[in-house]
């Protein structure tokens, strides 16, 4: 398949526009797994080694592609071409994260290095939306002056409901925030942060926890079909089938934190009884563990404790991973994932969460074969949402790299 033509007759100039954009996307996926010569790339897209010179040219002026010298010999009779690879100097994916106790940003080049990365610890519950995005515009503007790259796009990770269209925050309980305009506000404070150019980029917002998930399916080794349960002061998961996402009918696919674990249990911030962040989000555990209304890093509290064999953190984390246990057998029976993976601050406390979820998930995962080996700890930890949304930015763009032209 090139640009060849076909029978039935000469195509016209819209399908034309779209079979060039399409052959961009394909020359450029091809590139993009590691550097190849034009005939290189011409032999494995099926397009003419002239289409795919043209296209090249289009792509290197583009920023998107660079000429890194003599190609690898082949072993065929002849010089070896020039070896094209993705410019790691060209349009980037900026990222930005919302989370209930601290902001991030991040710049991620078309290779998928980091290029610049800001974190900011600030307590977000509570605080007007105005008030965050004027602090997360400002992180965002330093992260995008750290890297000194062009940003092809913004995403923007948020621990709560976000509406398909990728700009309404719809809820976050853990925030205290209802139907709030993320996108709009955030294109407002980055103007008034002296940032006009970001915020005129592409900009889209998703649940922080599809973003872990969507990460560590693209850099951390994550299988085709898989459950990623993360936490920092709500729980969330992505579900992961056939190597994409799974969102269900309206986006709001993966709230495992409100599944329940005891329905006569403790009332909820979302109005049910006896969910699972009841048990084993960060109020719960840190109230188990006699250390409720501390501030600051939960997480890395309650590992240092844990570590240093404080019996009363030892046992809320005991306590937290049979809840866990408990919801992820229910979603491995109606699911069947290769693995459950734990993200998030979920990683961190591993080592004292695994026991109690292995056991749980060895008495109620019955009907098919389950082993401890399936329940594994992600590489990525708490840096998941904001690289998932970088990373998400380039992967649209390598998928679609017409659209610069646009």
């Amino acid at each position: 398949m090139g640009e060849r033509g076909g029978a039935g007759g000469a195509a016209g100039p819209a399908s034309q526009q779209g079979m060039r954009r399409s052959n961009l996307a394909l020359v450029l996926r091809v590139i993009s797994r590691t550097p190849r010569s034009r005939a290189e790339v011409a032999a494995e897209s099926g397009l003419t080694r002239a289409a795919v010179s043209s296209l090249a040219e289009e792509l290197i002026a583009a920023g998107l592609v660079v000429e890194e010298g003599p190609a690898t010999p082949s072993g065929k009779v002849g010089r070896p071409g020039t070896a094209l690879g993705l410019n790691p100097d060209g349009p980037a994916g900026l990222g930005a994260e919302i989370g209930v106790e601290h902001l991030g940003a991040c710049v991620v080049d078309l290779r998928g290095e980091v290029r610049a990365w800001r974190r900011q610890d600030i307590r977000n519950r509570g605080r007007r939306p105005a008030a965050v995005m004027a602090d997360l515009a400002e992180l965002v503007r330093r992260a995008a002056a750290d890297a000194a790259l062009r940003p092809a796009g913004l995403a923007l990770a948020v621990p709560g409901l976000v509406g398909a269209e990728g700009a309404l925050l719809q809820r976050a309980a853990n925030l205290d925030w209802r139907d709030v305009a993320v996108a709009a506000e955030l294109r407002l404070a980055l103007r008034a942060a002296g940032a006009p150019d970001l915020a005129e980029l592409p900009l889209r917002a998703d649940n922080e926890a599809n973003l872990g998930g969507l990460a560590e399916l693209w850099l951390g080794g994550g299988p085709e079909h898989f459950l990623h349960v993360s936490a920092e002061a709500g729980i969330g998961s992505a579900i992961i089938v056939d190597g994409r996402l799974l969102r269900g009918a309206r986006g709001y696919a993966g709230e495992l934190g409100h599944v329940p674990v005891h329905p006569e249990g403790p009332r909820c911030a979302c109005g049910a009884h006896g969910c699972l962040e009841q048990y084993a989000g960060e109020s719960a555990v840190l109230r188990a563990a006699g250390l409720e209304g501390i501030r600051g890093d939960w997480v890395a509290l309650l590992a240092e404790r844990a570590e240093a064999a404080d019996e009363e953190v030892r046992g809320a984390l005991d306590g937290a991973g049979t809840a866990l246990g408990i919801a992820a057998a229910g979603a491995v029976n109606l699911l069947d994932p290769s693995e459950v993976v734990l993200g998030g601050g979920y990683a961190q406390l591993a080592p004292w969460l695994l026991p109690a979820m292995r056991a749980e998930l060895a008495a109620r995962v019955t009907v098919r074969p389950w082993s401890h080996e399936r329940l594994t700890v992600s590489r990525l930890g708490r840096r998941g949402p904001l690289l998932g949304a970088a990373v998400g930015v380039v992967r649209s763009l390598l998928a679609d790299p017409g659209r610069l032209q646009e």
